[in-house]
């Protein structure tokens, strides 16, 4: 299996200062670029937290081959 880089960010805002959120561009080695979609989860800590474990299950299930 081919040796995988995983792409992400996180930063929390004050959910009532948020504007909006758009999607960030990757630039491959090979001159080629990819878009790299941007997840919103609000909530308390714990709901934040949560949200976000399932969401990454969610991903890694979308590879079923890895």
């Amino acid at each position: 299996m081919a040796k995988l880089a995983l792409v992400y960010g996180m930063r929390l805002f004050p959910s009532e200062e948020l504007g909006e959120v758009k999607e960030a561009t990757v630039t491959l080695k090979n001159g080629r670029t990819a878009r790299v979609t941007l997840h919103l989860i609000e909530g308390s800590k714990e709901e934040i937290e949560t949200a976000f474990r399932q969401s990454i299950g969610a991903f890694f299930d979308f590879y079923p081959e890895i």
